[in-house]
């Protein structure tokens, strides 16, 4: 990491020391850093609205553009989608230079401009991952595949931070050598587990090294539909037979994509 960048997320770090407002979610030599920051920005109507900005900086930045997600229970999709998209016109104009804090306060002064733009005004489609007992258009559904897990206790652990950290529910699933993973919750935050996902050394290799994720696939994803259960918490369960497994698919309504998708993996 070049010394200019292990500063500026030194400076963060300082900026953003209140309960929450800054954490490391993963550092790698190879893939750079994710990180994220809690803020508030006066948004329409003088309303103050908090964001959720993570940041991906790969390890050529500032010579590159960071990665951003955005995400707010107070913004639909659609704004969410716009303020990042805005965040990286202005990033443009910041290149090879430290820019998080710069794009932070940019956000905080220019929200409400921002929302006030006829582009930011369609759809109602709230930008959240709280699930729901009712229809949610937000909540997503995705199915994950791991081909093994040697360092299992770390690994699972790892699993159930990042899950809880993103409020994500769903199920962590065992049965023999099958492996999979079952995420409901906001689109952008499955996404951004994803990340976590392929860049954090969370397994170790067949010499006992520490090392990233690299076989793991997504079977499926979906908007969560009325059939479908709605998981209240994430999981971690064991399955001693393709029945059990099987059960649990079709208890959550999910009886297509266990036949179509899982089954496959055992023949």
């Amino acid at each position: 990491m070049a010394e200019p960048v292990r500063e500026e997320l030194s400076a963060l770090g300082a900026i953003f020391c209140g309960p929450g407002e800054w954490e490391v979610l993963s550092r790698s030599e190879t893939d750079g850093t994710v990180f994220r920051i809690l803020t508030r920005a006066e948004g329409f109507m003088d309303a103050d609205i908090p964001l959720r900005l993570v940041f991906h900086l790969p390890v050529n930045y500032p010579s590159c553009l960071p990665g951003i997600v955005v995400n707010s229970e107070h913004l639909t999709r659609a704004e969410c989608e716009i303020v990042k998209e805005k965040l990286l016109e202005q990033a443009e104009t910041l290149l090879s230079e430290p820019m998080v804090h710069e794009l932070v306060l940019w956000i905080q002064q220019n929200l409400r401009h921002i929302l006030r733009r006829p582009e930011a005004g369609g759809g109602s489609e709230k930008c959240t991952s709280a699930a729901s007992t009712t229809v949610d258009d937000g909540l997503w559904m995705t199915l994950l595949h791991l081909d093994h897990m040697r360092a299992k206790t770390k690994y699972v652990k790892s699993v159930e931070k990042w899950a809880s950290d993103l409020r994500l529910t769903g199920r962590l699933m065992f049965m023999g050598k099958v492996i999979l993973i079952l995420l409901q919750g906001d689109r952008n935050n499955i996404k951004e587990y994803l990340i976590l996902q392929k860049t954090c050394k969370v397994d170790v290799d067949s010499s006992g090294k520490k090392c990233k994720e690299k076989m793991i696939s997504v079977l499926f994803e979906t908007k969560v539909q009325t059939e479908h259960k709605r998981f209240l918490a994430f999981e971690v369960k064991e399955y001693s037979s393709l029945d059990e497994l099987q059960k649990e698919f079709e208890t959550a309504g999910l009886k297509k994509l266990f036949s179509e998708f899982v089954l496959r993996l055992i023949k």
